[in-house]
């Protein structure tokens, strides 16, 4: 069998029984939802809205939210609640959603190395991400932050220097297991060099492995991401993010809860969605849970 009817055959089931098997999975359609809706407010929200994120309204300090003009209330300073958390959302989107992109590149690149070379290739690899995954990667990326400029920028790049571990795992796992197909067999036989194997034949047919990871490290960075911000190493102000934003509300939990509770939902809202879209799609690509 060669590599290009795996694929076709592969492309052609995602079309019909993946596709369908995702629709019917009720909680990733949700998920979409959640996510199209989110990505939609973000993007289009602060043009509609009367103030913008950095607008100081001093009469209106601590303005509850759906009262005047200010939907979702006020904070401290008098700053547009509504505005500040659909800029952060575009912040953090955009971080996890890089980061994912680097740390999938990354990992994907050491796994298929490890998977196809195998013996003391594999061995140093995976050894190198042992030594990665002994860190707990929060410590490792909280040490990082401190030592940085904490731009969007270098926080995308610090999250997937500590995220591509997993990918590589479940990457080198997948090679490992189909180096020895017939089709990698003919490709070795009429001379194709080892990358053309691994990054033309191989890769393509592990693309639902890899898109289901890449899924649930979107969610994972967004965390990351608040979290760092949250303890002040991470996007700082006056750039909002959905972490700084709970940074700032510590201390007016009893007084304004809002402060803490908008950013919250939005945090929720997007990690479930990620999650929920990646299990949807793990179960519409696994053929052995397609009935025969």
């Amino acid at each position: 069998m060669t590599a290009a009817l795996i694929q076709q055959n592969s492309h052609h089931w995602w079309n019909s029984r993946g596709m369908k098997r995702f629709a019917r999975h009720r909680l990733a359609m949700m998920g979409v939802f959640m996510l199209l809706l989110l990505t939609s407010a973000c993007i289009f929200g602060p043009y509609l809205l009367r103030y913008d994120s950095l607008y100081i309204d001093l009469p209106a300090r601590f303005s509850a939210p759906f009262t005047g003009d200010h939907y979702l209330g006020t904070d401290p300073l008098g700053r547009d609640i509504a505005a500040r958390l659909l800029m952060a959302g575009r912040i953090s989107l955009l971080v996890g959603f890089f980061a994912m992109v680097l740390s999938t590149a990354i990992g994907t690149v050491i796994g298929v190395v490890a998977g196809y070379y195998g013996g003391t290739v594999n061995s140093l690899l995976m050894r190198f991400v042992d030594a990665f995954l002994a860190f707990p990667s929060i410590f490792l990326l909280l040490a990082l932050a401190a030592f940085i400029n904490p731009s969007p920028v270098m926080i995308t790049i610090i999250i997937a220097v500590t995220s591509w571990m997993e990918i590589a795992r479940i990457v080198e796992a997948e090679v490992k297991s189909l180096r020895e197909r017939d089709f990698v067999l003919a490709g070795r036989m009429l001379g194709l060099s080892n990358v053309h194997i691994m990054f033309r034949e191989l890769l393509p047919n592990l693309i639902g492995p890899i898109i289901v990871a890449a899924t649930l490290t979107v969610a994972r960075a967004i965390l990351l991401e608040a979290y760092i911000s949250f303890l002040g190493y991470g996007i700082q102000p006056p750039l909002p993010s959905w972490g700084n934003m709970l940074n700032g509300a510590q201390q007016y939990l009893a007084t304004a809860p809002w402060l803490a509770i908008v950013p919250g939902i939005a945090i929720t809202m997007a990690v479930t969605s990620f999650n929920f879209i990646g299990d949807g799609l793990r179960d519409a690509l696994d053929a052995r849970t397609d009935p025969a």
